[in-house]
């Protein structure tokens, strides 16, 4: 929505494509939307069923595969008959899509033509030397032994998505396409752009991906009606280091974080405030310790800037949101690409991980404690807010995605 809005005011035409239940939202900021038709969401609400049977403190292996054969790739026809009609309707001249959508980056910018830009959040995807591997939360490897290791399980996730790859090949094959030839993610860095909303400090500092990646900074927008000044919050003591603890909005499991955080943290010498999510209930026993501020939903931007620093469980937005405020981190790395963004965290030196397993209340109380009493989190946190400040952000996204509807395309 951000870059939507930022090529708006370039003059270009903008439409959405997404769930019937964004309706509302998108055409309340003046954009034409193009809801999902073929495509049923249904998939996707399956996998947050099988998510919240297998519990929540770690990625099951048969529930990451299966979802990324039901929503990724068996979606994919379904993906471009959508867009294919919107296409034809709308006549568009360049689409921008992320990583949950494959039919465009895997299909249309070959079958059609038409150039596709990859929106990746908080870093690149595609494989290289300084990057470790997709989905562990590895460290860099940067010494021989850890290069070896890297190419390896590199090798053994190859091996384990020669089905997936197979089943794109035959979506492809439909349309005239040649097989892949490689992993989605090696093949995503072919399209004509590919945009990360994060700096590449805080990716690892990669020097190793193509001329088509372009880092331009966080991409973010609340919506307007979110806006929240929160005068409760005034009311909080500000004697003390205020601790902000959430799971975000993608954690359908068990609220493990959260109940560590009210036991662990009670009557600590800071101000907890609890975010449990608008559709979730945690569960207390008696009343919470004076310390302790439970809400179902604040706005970051009001709350952050307070705050000496965050648990999480590592989502996109939450830990984006810590960093441009400049805030030190707790990540309780779960499901998906928690633990990739932990690692960034981590390596950028912003914060500290502590595996699920650890997450007890003393667990958590003393990752916290050692974040608040260590200034080079809090040094490091703004180190990376200040370079996140200083870049173009989406400004830049649109001058980028502008340049592709040109017939030759300019120097990016």
């Amino acid at each position: 929505m951000s870059i939507a809005h930022a090529l708006r005011e370039r003059g270009c035409d903008v439409a959405i494509y997404t769930a019937e239940e964004s309706r509302n939202l998108v055409e309340s900021e003046g954009f034409r939307f193009f809801p999902f038709r073929a495509l049923k969401p249904e998939s996707y609400e399956r996998i947050h069923q099988m998510e919240q049977t297998v519990g929540g403190r770690r990625q099951s292996a048969r529930v990451g595969h299966q979802a990324f054969r039901n929503w990724l790739v068996e979606t994919i026809p379904e993906q471009v008959s959508d867009i294919q009609v919107i296409l034809d309707e709308w006549q568009p001249d360049v689409i921008v899509t992320d990583m949950n959508m494959w039919g465009p980056i895997l299909i249309l910018w070959e079958a059609v033509p038409i150039p596709v830009a990859l929106l990746s959040s908080l870093g690149s995807m595609i494989p290289g030397p300084d990057a470790p591997p997709w989905g562990f939360g590895m460290a860099p490897p940067r010494t021989t032994g850890a290069k070896i290791l890297a190419r390896m399980l590199n090798g053994t996730i190859d091996v384990a998505a020669t089905g997936l790859r197979r089943r794109v090949d035959f979506f492809r094959a439909q349309h005239g396409l040649e097989p892949m030839g490689c992993s989605v993610n090696e093949f995503a860095g072919r399209l004509p752009l590919y945009i990360v909303g994060n700096v590449r400090e805080f990716d690892y500092d990669r020097r190793d991906l193509p001329e088509s990646v372009q880092y331009v900074g966080a991409c973010m927008w609340h919506p307007p009606r979110l806006a929240d000044g929160a005068t409760w919050l005034d009311e909080i003591p500000s004697d003390m280091p205020w601790v902000h603890v959430t799971e975000g909005t993608s954690h359908f499991q068990d609220p493990f974080v959260l109940r560590s955080a009210l036991e662990g943290l009670a009557d600590r010498s800071m101000q907890v405030i609890v975010t449990a999510g608008r559709s979730r209930d945690v569960p207390v026993e008696g009343d919470l310790a004076p310390n302790l501020h439970l809400v179902d939903w604040v706005n970051h931007d009001t709350l952050l800037p307070r705050c000496a620093a965050i648990v999480t469980t590592g989502g996109n937005g939450t830990v984006m949101s810590a960093m441009k405020a400049g805030v030190p981190l707790v990540i309780v790395p779960t499901t998906w690409d928690k633990p990739d963004n932990a690692r960034r965290v981590v390596e950028a030196g912003a914060g500290v991980r502590l595996a699920p397993r650890k997450c007890t209340p003393e667990g958590l109380r003393a990752a916290v404690e050692d974040v608040l009493s260590d200034e080079r989190y809090r040094t490091n946190a703004r180190r990376i807010a200040q370079h996140l400040a200083n870049a173009p952000g989406p400004p830049r996204a649109a001058q980028l995605i502008e340049r592709l509807a040109q017939p030759v395309a300019a120097p990016l």
